[in-house]
């Protein structure tokens, strides 16, 4: 019997949608725990919440959101442990994403609206910045560097430039996104204030980013096509002959 090809094996159509759904929690994150946050104010008290938007995601931990918030960010964590790639380097880059990930999950952030914090609250406060930081650092790197690797089986098409390129954006808003970040914390640590609403967005902004990558590495944007991929190993093999 011929085995099967890739596009209807089932362990790697499962791979393929693991990595879809990664990017879809990631993506509708911030959106889910604004909308669900607003109807549950609603519901109960017939008011809209104040203020309307939390000034973080990580604020909703403090809101009726909060199961949705650490439930996310844990399944991503999980994801993320059984992502596999290329070698060993690939995988060890997974399980340190996947830890710093679960660390932000768990490590409850600064109260919003605290007034006196105990020492406790100050160690979870700060590690709890440090591992988002060093996420959105690690998510960036999977996609600047370990998503533009493809195998040496598979041809270099025309929709494989185009993914990396999009995996290189991706990467560098979330740099972006994260150094402004720690811009506006400093800025409110300095001026001894509450965080700015901005970094609400750009949190969001950076988890869209990190969503569309790991769809587009799901083939859920895309994909390359049967007639293409024959098209470019032709194309390479003339190429190479000429």
């Amino acid at each position: 019997m011929l085995p099967r090809s890739t596009s209807t094996n089932p362990a790697v159509l499962s791979y393929y949608t693991m990595r879809r759904m990664v990017g879809l929690i990631a993506l509708a994150l911030p959106f889910a725990l604004a909308a669900g946050s607003i109807l549950v104010a609603l519901f109960t008290s017939g008011h809209l919440p104040h203020p309307l938007l939390e000034r973080s995601i990580s604020d909703y931990y403090y809101s009726p959101m909060r199961d949705y918030y650490v439930g996310s960010l844990s399944a991503i964590a999980a994801f993320l442990a059984c992502s596999r790639g290329y070698d060993l380097h690939d995988e060890v880059t997974g399980y340190l994403a996947a830890v710093v990930t679960l660390g932000v999950a768990c490590c409850p952030p600064f109260n919003p609206r605290g007034i006196h914090y105990t020492q406790l609250d100050f160690v979870f406060g700060i590690t709890h910045t440090a591992f988002a930081a060093l996420m959105y650092l690690m998510l960036s790197y999977i996609c600047i560097f370990l998503f533009r690797k493809s195998s040496a089986k598979k041809p270099f098409t025309h929709r494989k430039r185009d993914r990396n390129r999009i995996y290189v954006a991706s990467g560098l808003i979330m740099v972006a996104c994260m150094i402004a970040m720690v811009g506006l914390t400093i800025r409110s640590i300095d001026e001894r204030r509450h965080p700015s609403p901005w970094l609400f967005w750009c949190e969001a902004l950076a988890n869209c980013a990190f969503g569309v990558a790991w769809l587009t590495k799901g083939e859920g944007f895309m994909r390359d096509k049967r007639h293409m991929a024959n098209h470019d190993v032709v194309h390479h093999r003339e190429a190479a002959s000429s």
